[in-house]
């Protein structure tokens, strides 16, 4: 071979080492780049636009799929490189299990869209795969080891940003949802009395217990200059800040139409009215309301769908279950009913909401209407206070190291004899 020759092969030889070391320059510049891009907080839709013009332009790939998780943490695909559209829409989810290393791609592979790579580039993260890219249209002299390599790296750093910056999403979402929950919840505890009357004809005293701080349930009272006492306890559907935003409302129409002293068939149509202008039927509410009239002992009362509170009096447990259907499903109520009591002896009016009767021992049994009315007779001669205090206890001892289901309120009324 002459020396002529052996020149020329050295030259070629440096020609192809000089253009190797060119691309792998403009790799770790456009490597650089997306790094760049990450700590610059581009977006995720720019992420994607890089990764895609990288692997086209600097790393010459035909085909690409990247899939990725949505904010369900459904399976979608986010670019494509040299696929149609249509075709890369197509549901793979099942598949994608079947992928937990890199891998290449089985020629007897049945999905149209599989079939069109040659391999497959998992991303863990925790070990969860967090992304997948599929790779092909590779030449056969092609150095498709090097270059697997290299988009493995590039993908791993792609797919870890975006899954941060999901991350970070969701924490900053996070806590602005738990403060606007306590925003809610002081918002809440505004409307609930934080103080109970107490003279020698009527005690009032409650438990209130929200579930997670914000809940549906509701009580209030007015007491007149008339010596008439009006008091209420409500269930409303839902949780979160809807219900209260709905108790809100709820509250500014029951002391408006409550102080415009309506006898309570009148102020329980009103006050359905009310309602379902403002939720067009998809809300409602339990209710009860009692008016004790001091003068002439007089207990009158509606109970809209609620749970029927107990009347203990002389020993007796008597159901306060006249009323109407549940408020805010429809534009008029068909029928209110006002129940009416004599009360001329001591007694005690024990309202609750559901979530009383929801809570379970650690044997699954609930602490039923039958318990809560054995307890209401053996201690009815105890203070409104005292009452509650004992009932609480009692719960706390029955369902042990449960929690709490679901919102939980008690007003107790207790009425002195005269």
């Amino acid at each position: 071979m002459s020396k002529f020759s052996n020149i020329k092969k050295e030259l070629s030889s440096l020609e192809h080492l000089e253009r190797e070391l060119h691309l792998k320059q403009l790799q770790i510049n456009r490597l650089l780049n997306i790094t760049q891009a990450i700590n610059n907080n581009v977006k995720e839709e720019g992420l994607y636009k890089m990764y895609n013009s990288f692997l086209s332009w600097e790393m010459g790939i035909k085909k690409m799929a990247l899939f990725v998780t949505d904010r369900d943490n459904q399976w979608y695909c986010a670019s494509t490189i040299g696929i149609d559209q249509q075709l890369a829409q197509q549901d793979i989810t099942d598949k994608l299990a079947n992928y937990q290393r890199l891998k290449n791609i089985d020629e007897e592979n049945d999905h149209p869209l599989i079939k069109e790579f040659d391999v497959v580039i998992p991303v863990l993260h925790k070990e969860n795969p967090i992304a997948y890219t599929f790779i092909g249209g590779f030449d056969k002299d092609e150095d498709m080891y090097n270059k697997i390599q290299f988009i493995t790296t590039i993908t791993n750093i792609i797919a870890v940003a975006i899954e941060n910056k999901r991350l970070f999403k969701r924490q900053l979402e996070q806590e602005r949802l738990k403060r606007e929950m306590e925003l809610a919840s002081q918002m809440q505890q505004l409307l609930i009395p934080s103080s109970l009357p107490k003279n020698d004809r009527y005690e009032l005293a409650s438990i209130y217990k929200p579930h997670l701080g914000v809940g549906g349930d509701y009580f209030d009272f007015i007491a007149f200059d008339d010596g008439n006492l009006v008091f209420c306890v409500a269930d409303i559907s839902g949780k979160g800040i809807a219900a209260a935003l709905l108790m809100a409302n709820f509250q500014s129409k029951f002391h408006d139409l409550i102080n415009k002293r309506l006898t309570l068939d009148h102020f329980i149509q009103k006050l359905n009215e009310s309602i379902f202008e403002i939720t067009n039927g998809e809300k409602f509410l339990t209710f009860f309301v009692a008016e004790f009239n001091t003068n002439n002992n007089e207990l009158r009362y509606v109970n809209a769908g609620h749970n029927p509170p107990f009347l203990i009096m002389d020993g007796q447990n008597i159901l306060l279950d006249k009323g109407s259907t549940i408020l805010g499903s429809f534009n008029r109520l068909p029928e209110v009913e006002v129940g009416f009591e004599k009360v001329n002896e001591e007694a005690i009016v024990l309202t609750y909401t559901d979530g009383l009767t929801d809570i379970q021992n650690e044997s699954g049994a609930f602490y039923d209407e039958s318990l809560l009315k054995d307890f209401a007779l053996k201690n009815y001669a105890k203070s409104a206070e005292a009452f509650n205090e004992k009932l609480l206890q009692t719960i706390d001892t029955f369902k042990g190291d449960q929690i709490y289901p679901d919102d939980f309120t008690v007003l107790t009324c207790k009425i002195f004899k005269k």
